[in-house]
């Protein structure tokens, strides 16, 4: 039977912890040093650094300040303009027209960025305006950009994904490949609501622009094919077996910093702040992971995980409802914590549930991923919210309000993932064989 005081009692204090405003990531070591004192004679102080070394001592980790740096050289660079414009002449006649560049602008920077917050800005920074110029509804082009900027943490190379899978061991390229599929799923369910609300609304609909010949249409979409080359460089390296993650983003840093300076976008200063931020970034999720893994180890002292499982199993919940249960959790959790945080806190807790329930665990990374999209458009920490708040100075209500109608498309998302699951196994498994 679980030790329900001492779990409890561990919670109640990771909460006060947390509420104190102390570190996320020292707030969860504390947790762990505490657990160990109280349930293990080992030594806690050596535990924390034979864990720190372990945790630290990976090849995959090297792959997160990489990507990280790659997405902050792009989005410095004129890749938001390039996108408008090699995208737009091919809308015309799709219902909905331009409002859709927020969701496929989103979802080709997502391929090389990897955060959510970014791929928000970047895409927003020039589609809002432009917009908001010829006319179409203020709320609905927020919306999509609210709903498509989540797809930064769904579509590879994802920053979180790359965090869950060092967190609870599986495989990155295996994760990368199986966000593919949903990814688009979840980019076509938003484009499905903007053309239902276009056909339904036409009255909010500017008039039609002038259509351009076809030739004139690949002209003018040329900018795009640096993008597609570095897109299809980092994600085509990694599935065909030619590189490792790590490689792969070493070669899309290099295929950034070339696109930057051969759009004349890359100057010492931007490359400098480009550098820092990305260290910045890097050293919030790495003290994190360092953190979660400590309290993994200490957890497993106490026994907690292998009794949580058990009890679990006891009462015999059907994965289904399983998944209800933690969406529900997600969701509320999401309302307070952004999405790394909400992975690096949970993972050691609720995986153990998870693999009694005979869940596949990558399956059940981008299941977490979706969910955890959805913290970033709700409030009162919504980090999309926050980005586009900063480009729009409309009120937060105003924005989590033309946001709602994508954290619902979302919810479809994880409703068509759970009752078919091949939607996100399927390229893993076709990588394996």
């Amino acid at each position: 039977m679980i030790d329900v005081f001492l779990s409890l009692g561990l919670l109640i204090l990771l909460l006060a912890l947390l509420a104190s405003g102390l570190w996320i990531a020292l707030s969860i070591a504390g947790v762990g040093f505490i657990t160990i004192l109280m349930t293990s004679g080992a030594p806690p102080g050596q535990v924390l650094a034979s864990t720190f070394w372990g945790a630290s001592y990976s090849w995959e980790l090297a792959a997160l300040p990489l990507f990280i740096w790659m997405g902050e050289i792009l989005m410095r660079s004129r890749l938001s303009d390039d996108l408008f414009a090699g995208l737009a002449p091919w809308l015309n006649r799709v219902p909905g027209r331009l409002l859709h560049i927020n969701v496929l602008g989103c979802g080709l920077f997502s391929a090389v960025s990897g955060s959510s917050a970014a791929t928000a800005a970047t895409v927003g920074k020039i589609a809002l305006p432009e917009l908001r110029k010829r006319g179409y509804d203020e709320d609905v082009a927020i919306g999509t950009l609210a709903g498509a900027g989540t797809l930064g943490l769904l579509i590879p190379p994802s920053i979180i994904l790359i965090v869950y899978g060092i967190a609870s061991g599986q495989s990155v390229i295996h994760l990368f490949m199986a966000g593919i599929l949903p990814g688009i799923m979840v980019a076509g369910i938003f484009m499905g609501y903007v053309m239902i609300w276009a056909l339904l609304n036409p009255s909010k609909m500017p008039p039609r622009e002038a259509s351009m010949p076809f030739f004139q249409k690949v002209h003018q979409s040329r900018r795009l094919f640096p993008l597609l080359l570095l897109i299809g460089a980092v994600i085509g390296s990694i599935y065909l077996g030619l590189a490792s993650p790590t490689d792969a983003a070493a070669v899309g840093v290099a295929l950034s910093l070339l696109m930057a300076y051969s759009s004349r976008t890359l100057t010492w200063a931007s490359f400098v702040e480009g550098a820092l931020a990305a260290t910045r970034t890097s050293c919030m999720i790495a003290i994190l992971l360092l953190g979660s893994a400590f309290l993994t180890v200490a957890m497993g002292f106490a026994g907690i995980p292998s009794d949580l499982a058990r009890w679990i199993g006891d009462m015999n919940l059907s994965p289904h409802i399983l998944i209800l249960a933690l969406t529900l959790f997600f969701i509320v959790v999401g309302c307070f914590l952004d999405g790394i945080s909400i992975v690096v806190l949970t993972t050691s807790i609720i995986l153990p549930m998870v693999e009694q329930a005979g869940i596949d665990l990558i399956w059940f990374g981008i299941y977490v991923v979706i969910v955890v999209e959805m913290s970033s458009i709700t409030p009162p920490v919504g980090f999309n919210l926050f980005v586009i708040q900063g480009l729009t100075r409309h009120d937060m209500f105003r924005v989590a309000k033309a946001s709602l109608p994508f954290f619902g498309g979302l919810v479809l998302a994880v409703f068509l993932l759970t009752a078919f699951p091949e939607i996100a196994t399927y390229l893993p498994q076709k990588l394996s064989n």
